[in-house]
């Protein structure tokens, strides 16, 4: 007896028990669960190696740069304007107890900044410097919040990093409710016209419920010693409910296949016959169950390529992807088939259409290929799967090449995708800090909300006077690019002060001898080192400003620094530069471990050489149709309107990694179940024509109704608040659609038949070595 033998007996035997255990789970994470939106951060878009990052450590260790930042837009709503009485004692009435806030440094006044101030004066913000990192700084907005003071004629809103990670939190939070309240009805009414029976569609959503609970308790413990993105947060609903429903109905389905084929499960007097319960629950965890854990541990690799990568955002969601999914799993072997047990023949109460009652028969193949005969064929119902598949294999060729047509043409626009960092433009228009977002950008220059910011090394104090020198040769060269709006720095105190002006004033042994010049140099040097902000005329998410970046760090180009002094580029455009080019570097090391341990397992499964590569191919044909839509849609803008967003112009660099390692895992999870009854058959006749009619009769209308739940569950987030979310549920339900419907039911047995007994090739040596095939069914 096997593993998964020993655990379906432990389980048939003691099914009170493993209820149980599960029970105290389940009470245990109430409480954890609740606490797991709050514990959860925004943000994680950066690592502390890259040189954006470093350029700011730089200068908060040194130079004393605050961590983060908050802007607090005030709006006129009267007549008033900046620099008249009324319109600054209501703007200093308001924002009186601001700087005594918790974790606020100090505040720069749009009094002391003329460049704070709109063109018509009815707008200015007042620049907040906190003492938290930029994932922590929404633990500010509260204390600030209660220390503005609402004033007639004004209105007051907070943008700015912190607000934009926060307003993040909380409709990440709101879109899971509602992508509950839409999720959970429509599973559980796909799951009754899947069943036929209240109780059998009630048992998967109880079971996918429990798992999702107990893991969102998991994922609080966790976040609660580790970073972990709010981001999770929606993933693990998505694949909690998803797969845990899923899993759960594939192991009822072969429980109630199980108990037919022993009678029903009740003896003549119409008592329940609990030995043949039994044996329906032990056979259905070494048959379905196996293939459940085969499924879950492809659903995992693909996450766990998402820990490979240096971003908090990637890891936390390939952690708790892989705690939700390993839950959804052990709940699928355990507690449901212990609510089998005890629920045995009951499992059809409550129905609410007959069950199907099927004849079946051996079939007929073609063209026998293995030592097996048709007699040992296994009987299966001829239905509309068994015919589809006869009917693709009756015209391969053109069924092959219109199919692999179709998902290329739907994957084309990924060639012309733009990756970029989130902003604030991915939240909904009527969320506070996009509106406050927006007002900035329409009235102030784009450039000043998102400049670069440059720590500039010397060799020996920046006020030397050769040092100077080149310092001031290097910010007029800035200064002169087109793309570039200003430069700010210690040689830019006064645009009328010439080189030897400013080394007369900046190198003299007693000071500078001038109050500002003096808070200068403090708030910007320290010895070597030297603050240059560069502000551009373009938004950090323009390709332009990407040119720059790379123009100013390319030791070639006309921007270089000067001999003698070293630059970190950091802030605005720098940091996205960063993040796109580290997800692209790192993706090739993540996308080869998920295909190469992939192959491993399914070639363990199906003792084939050929068939995984086959799956890899197919899982990747619809993916990259699900990324085609996915710039299609979010980045083109078409059918912004139904869904309710706002065109980006872009895709967020994490969304296509994301999406990959989870749809590689998903995609695959089906393909197992598709191919271990194909393999079965394959096993037990020798004829591939037959084994692939089998498989797709066998598997075909549960692996589509599992589906079916995913794509019910992922297309919940399509009218999610912000728009990763609403990308993450889009593209999810597309590439699982494509691939129950397109892949599974038209391409794959095309490719099998094209492919014949070269589907099962392996050396003989291999096979000899492995030995014999476990038995696989769902």
């Amino acid at each position: 007896m096997g593993a998964f033998g020993r655990l379906g007996r432990v389980v048939a035997h003691h099914p009170w028990w493993i209820v149980g255990v599960w029970l105290l789970l389940a009470i245990g994470a109430l409480p954890l669960a609740p606490q797991a939106p709050g514990l959860l951060q925004a943000g994680g878009f950066t690592a502390d190696h890259l040189e954006a990052a470093r350029a700011r450590r730089l200068l908060e260790e040194r130079v004393g740069l605050a961590p983060s930042s908050l802007a607090i837009v005030i709006r006129s709503v009267d007549a008033h304007r900046a620099g008249e009485p009324a319109f600054e004692l209501a703007v200093a009435r308001a924002l009186a107890r601001v700087p005594d806030a918790p974790h606020v440094r100090d505040l720069l006044p749009h009094s002391l900044a003329p460049r704070q101030v709109s063109r018509d004066g009815r707008t200015v913000y007042q620049l907040v410097s906190l003492d938290l990192t930029p994932d922590r700084s929404p633990d500010a907005l509260p204390a600030i919040e209660a220390a503005i003071v609402p004033q007639p004629g004004l209105a007051i809103a907070l943008a700015g990093g912190p607000a934009f990670y926060g307003d993040i939190q909380h409709a990440s939070e709101q879109d899971l409710q509602r992508s509950e309240l839409l999720s959970l009805p429509l599973a559980a009414l796909a799951l009754l016209l899947v069943f036929g029976s209240v109780v059998a569609a009630g048992v998967p959503v109880i079971v996918g419920g429990v798992a999702v609970l107990v893991a969102l308790g998991a994922i609080a413990l966790v976040a609660s010693v580790m970073p972990m993105s709010i981001f999770v947060l929606n993933l693990a609903t998505l694949l909690g409910f998803g797969l845990g429903i899923d899993y759960a109905l594939l192991m009822a389905s072969r429980f109630r296949e199980e108990l037919g084929r022993r009678g029903g499960g009740r003896r003549s007097d119409g008592h329940i016959d609990q030995p043949v319960v039994t044996q329906a629950v032990e056979a259905s965890v070494v048959t379905a169950g196996r293939a459940v854990a085969f499924s879950g541990v492809t659903v995992l690799l693909g996450l766990t390529g998402l820990i490979l990568f240096d971003f908090m955002v990637l890891r936390s969601v390939g952690i708790a992807g892989a705690i939700v999914v390993g839950l959804a799993v052990a709940a699928a072997l355990t507690l449901l088939p212990a609510g089998l047990a005890i629920l045995g023949p009951r499992i059809d109460a409550l129905a609410v259409r007959r069950r199907r009652q099927t004849s079946v028969t051996t079939g007929a193949g073609e063209g026998t290929t293995g030592a097996a005969s048709h007699a040992d064929a296994p009987a299966v119902h001829q239905g509309a799967w068994w015919r589809l598949a006869q009917w693709v294999m009756d015209r391969p060729v053109p069924v092959f090449l219109a199919t692999l047509v179709l998902l290329v043409a739907l994957g084309l626009p990924f060639l012309h995708v733009r990756l970029n960092a989130p902003d604030a433009s991915i939240l909904p228009p009527d969320v506070p800090s996009r509106q406050a977002y927006d007002h900035l950008v329409a009235e102030f220059p784009v450039g000043d909300l998102s400049p670069l910011v440059l720590a500039v090394m010397t060799d020996g104090p920046v006020t030397a006077a050769d040092n100077v020198a080149r310092l001031v040769g290097y910010s007029r060269t800035l200064a002169a690019d087109p793309r570039v709006a200003r430069v700010e720095s210690l040689v830019d105190i006064d645009p009328r002060l010439g080189t030897e002006q400013l080394q007369l004033l900046l190198s003299s042994p007693s000071g500078p001898g001038d109050r500002y010049v003096e808070d200068v140099l403090a708030r910007t040097t320290d010895g070597d080192l030297a603050t240059f902000v560069v502000v551009p005329t373009i938004g950090s998410n323009d390709p332009a400003a990407r040119a720059l970046v790379l123009d100013l760090r390319d030791p070639a180009s006309m921007l270089a620094p000067p001999e003698g002094v070293r630059v970190l580029v950091g802030g605005g455009a720098a940091e996205v530069v960063d993040v796109v080019d580290q997800v692209a570097a790192d993706f090739p090391r993540s996308a080869l471990f998920i295909l190469v341990s992939t192959w491993l397992v399914l070639f363990l499964l199906l003792r084939s050489v050929v068939l995984p590569l086959k799956a890899l191919v197919m899982n990747s044909l619809s993916i990259l149709a699900s990324f085609g839509a996915l710039v299609w849609i979010f980045q083109d803008g078409n059918l912004s309107g139904p869904l309710g967003f706002v065109p980006l112009g872009f895709v967020e660099t994490t969304m296509p990694v994301i999406l990959f390692c989870v749809l590689f895992g998903l995609s695959m999870d089906y393909e197992v179940f598709l191919l271990s009854r194909m393999r079965e058959a394959w096993d037990r006749t020798g004829d591939n024509r037959l084994s692939v009619a089998i498989g797709l009769e066998r598997s075909g209308r549960i692996v589509t109704s599992a589906a079916a739940i995913v794509v019910l569950v992922a297309a919940s987030f399509a009218f999610a608040d912000v728009v990763l979310i609403q990308a993450l549920g889009v593209g999810v339900a597309l590439a699982v659609a494509l691939d129950a419907t397109v892949v599974r039911a038209l391409l794959v047995p095309s490719t099998m038949r094209l492919l014949g007994r070269w589907n099962w090739w392996m050396p003989g040596w291999l096979e000899r070595r492995l030995g014999p095939p476990p038995v696989l069914d769902a």
